[in-house]
């Protein structure tokens, strides 16, 4: 009990100076959005490390077990490396079109700013892997909702999707309502 109690004060003092870190850029890449940058986390190693940290042990709270971490280009590229190695677990990416070597899956989807294609290698997940994504940031959920849809053509088992921020106010959990979400910060649109 009170190893929990512990954790979890460490973890909220953790979570304020992450929040402390993002920087808000007002007008970025349009105007009217104010984006958060999570550059300052990236250049501190202790905070990413700690950062990857919270994310294993948010997982292992949560029961989330996968066999394989997903992560879309471009920062989930930087993030689900970092929990593969962490948990011992490979890494699949979810790229833009032409960027994998192998044959591929790909579906096309709608961004806040406009729509985009992603693809996944066609034997990148086994059917019935357990699987969590991972990305930086859920907006309206559009390049998620790709990633879980190719997932799912792969059969496998998407049991959480993770996100260092989440934007409140945009309708991506309910976007996304078939499957577990879990996200560090939270801030406004």
């Amino acid at each position: 009990m009170l190893f929990n109690m512990r954790f979890y004060l460490m973890r909220d003092i953790f979570l304020e100076q992450l929040s402390h870190a993002v920087r808000t850029i007002p007008n970025f890449p349009i105007d009217g959005v104010l984006f958060r940058d999570i550059t300052p986390i990236l250049t501190d190693h202790k905070m990413l490390t700690q950062t990857i940290d919270t994310i294993a042990l948010d997982m292992m709270n949560l029961d989330w077990y996968p066999d394989i971490i997903v992560g879309p280009e471009a920062r989930g590229f930087i993030f689900g490396p970092l929990l593969s190695t962490k948990l011992g677990k490979g890494f699949v990416p979810i790229r833009k079109p032409g960027k994998l070597p192998s044959s591929t899956l790909k579906i096309d989807y709608e961004l806040e700013y406009g729509s985009n294609s992603l693809e996944i290698h066609d034997d990148a997940i086994l059917p019935g892997q357990k699987v969590v994504i991972i990305d930086d940031l859920l907006a309206t959920g559009g390049t998620i909702a790709a990633c879980i849809e190719l997932c799912k053509q792969l059969n496998a088992e998407i049991i959480g999707v993770i996100f260092i921020i989440e934007l409140e106010g945009l309708g991506a959990r309910k976007l996304l309502s078939s499957v577990p979400l879990h996200s560090l910060l939270k801030f406004p649109a």
